[in-house]
């Protein structure tokens, strides 16, 4: 497939000069003010349905095939699907079941960490060459500030080409980019055009881009806040722009000045290559409540798969385990089991392996049962993390210190 690039019409010529460590400054309406030097070059580096290329990558009789990584039992769940795959509507955190049945021809293959750490290994090596500030999200995207480049480049888009194209020729797998002057947009932007496409967002550009999008592309905006922003006749970027702090606040809480901002394409936060992950996890909010012994452990299992998934794309370890358990009447209850630090070991004792996060996750449900009601919604954390590991937090959405996803 051909690289694809997409420039929107520049309002400016090139990106304004930057002062380290002064946030942008902003003009009356709180957009971005291109005239204060605040602006910096930012780009988001997304690997393209990195697992299960890499499976196509390193199985030729795999290409051109719908593939998924994850387990075909009855409860397994999709941890990536290739491109092929995806046009039948298979997609992460999936049950395997429901995979299959979308798509019959669908190949599973049993992940191999060991091979995607070393690809993005050989990715970051990349990065490094251009920029040392990236700041890692996972295994397969990354944010990197290119303001001052090591090799005085001077032009974010070229880096990016430059990028992309030394990613391929290293590790013959192809990544998407999104160039801008902040973070949110740059990740915006390298989701337009994917697979292995390029996406440029330039300064003055940023509010007219958000405008277009569907509610639904904002991160952090999940199904539940779809439904209520699309009651409110929140569709649209624009339509979310149209609508003051007040209102946002009287509606959605502390994610007002989120929403408020992003609607403007402002977002302040600087790349943070050296940022401590506090906690990695995930919780499913269901359809229909349940209540019934063996429908939640069922449920269970699925989310330990899709979380302990994410526990290596991060390449966490930690000692506490939370299960979260939201009742019908909205009340939350949460239990948690740690390992205590070895007194003879500088080391401690950690949870490394999927053995042990599931048993002690089924050791919190089980503790908890039977349950006083009906719950809406599950999850499960591991936290209490080793700070000297590798397991670095990009701010998945929304962009904040929390690493809790949404599993749907």
């Amino acid at each position: 497939m051909g690289s694809k690039r997409k420039l929107f019409p520049a309002r400016r010529a090139a990106y304004s000069p930057c002062v380290p460590h002064d946030p942008p400054a902003t003009n009356d309406d709180g957009s971005p003010d291109e005239e204060s030097g605040g602006l910096r070059k930012i780009i988001h580096v997304d690997m393209d349905a990195f697992f299960a290329s890499v499976e196509q990558r390193d199985n030729p009789q795999l290409r051109g095939k719908p593939v998924a990584v994850g387990g075909s039992s009855g409860r397994g769940v999709v941890a990536a699907a290739s491109y092929e795959a995806r046009k039948f509507g298979v997609k992460s955190a999936m049950p395997s079941v429901t995979a299959k049945r979308l798509c019959p021809d669908l190949i599973f293959v049993k992940s191999r960490f060991d091979a995607y750490r070393e690809a993005s290994r050989q990715i970051r090596a990349v990065f490094e060459h251009h920029t040392p500030l990236v700041e890692p999200l996972s295994l397969d995207e990354a944010y990197l500030d290119v303001t001052e480049d090591r090799l005085g480049i001077g032009s974010a888009t070229r880096i990016a080409e430059l990028i992309r194209q030394e990613i391929r020729a290293k590790t013959q797998l192809t990544a998407s980019a999104g160039v801008s002057y902040n973070k949110f947009l740059a990740k915006l932007a390298s989701d337009q055009n994917k697979p292995d496409g390029l996406c440029v967002i330039r300064p003055g550009e940023g509010a007219a881009f958000v405008a277009t999008l569907p509610i639904r592309r904002f991160h952090g905006v999940g199904p539940k806040a779809e439904v209520k922003m699309k009651r409110l006749g929140i569709e649209t970027g624009a339509d979310l722009a149209g609508k003051d702090i007040a209102f946002l606040r009287a509606n959605f809480g502390s994610f007002a000045d989120y929403l408020f901002r992003a609607a403007r394409g402002i977002d302040l936060r600087p790349v943070r290559p050296h940022r401590i992950r506090k906690s990695v996890g995930g919780e499913r909010t269901f359809s229909q409540d349940i209540g019934a012994a063996g429908a939640l452990r069922d449920t269970l299992e699925e989310i330990i798969d899709i979380v302990w998934e994410r526990i290596e794309r991060a390449e966490a370890r930690g000692r506490t385990v939370t299960l979260k358990l939201k009742y019908t009447d909205f009340r939350i209850n949460t239990r948690a089991k740690s390992i205590p630090p070895r007194a003879h070991s500088p080391q401690g004792d950690w949870i490394e392996d999927k053995a042990r996060f599931a048993t002690m996750s089924r050791e919190l449900l089980e503790e908890a049962l039977p349950l006083p009601m009906p719950i809406r919604l599950m999850g499960l954390t591991l936290s209490n993390l080793d700070r000297g590991g590798s397991g670095q937090d990009g701010d998945r959405e929304p962009p904040g210190d929390t690493a809790q996803l949404s599993l749907l």
